[in-house]
């Protein structure tokens, strides 16, 4: 699947699912532009003193446009949980002629991922993380369309990595 025209990598999944870290494995794999959505939201907080609902999507399409643009594989984190979110992504894509990929990455052991949000680190700062009660509490669209998924439960980080890159090619 992977291409050599740049491509689209749409990364979606529940906080502490292990989307990050995935991601930053693809982008090192193929030297892609890296776009977190937490990094962005924040930095619009930081910078701007607002509550951020849409915008840090919104921006986060337009830095992806310009690096498809400019011939860059573009990875994407974000929770992404909402169609209407998953769709938006998807026509930058379109928009710029190029192909795109749904990954969901899920933690179906509920114990070891309440563990992982309960260990975690702030990687983005100033950023407050959900706990797990607001992680079972959050909207999270059931897939209506066609996505690769990786499931972290119980593997390591690079045998997730190795099996989403065997997966893409």
């Amino acid at each position: 699947m992977i291409e050599s025209k740049p491509t689209l990598f749409i990364f979606s999944g529940l906080p502490a699912s292990g989307k990050s870290s995935l991601a930053k494995g693809l982008v090192a794999h193929l030297a892609a532009s890296y776009l977190r959505i937490d990094t962005i939201e924040q930095g619009l907080r930081d910078l701007l003193d607002c509550d951020v609902v849409e915008q840090g999507y919104l921006l986060s399409h337009r830095i992806a446009a310009e690096n498809l643009q400019a011939g860059q594989h573009v990875v994407c984190d974000s929770c992404n949980p909402l169609e209407v979110t998953r769709r938006g992504w998807e026509q930058i894509a379109v928009d710029n002629d190029v192909p795109y990929i749904n990954i969901e990455v899920t933690c179906t052991d509920e114990a070891e991922h309440q563990r992982r949000i309960n260990q975690r680190d702030v990687s983005v700062a100033g950023l407050t993380l959900p706990n797990w009660l607001e992680i079972q509490q959050r909207e999270y669209h059931a897939w209506t369309v066609e996505r690769c998924v990786i499931d972290t439960a119980g593997i390591t980080l690079s045998k997730s990595i190795s099996e989403l890159i065997e997966t893409l090619t």
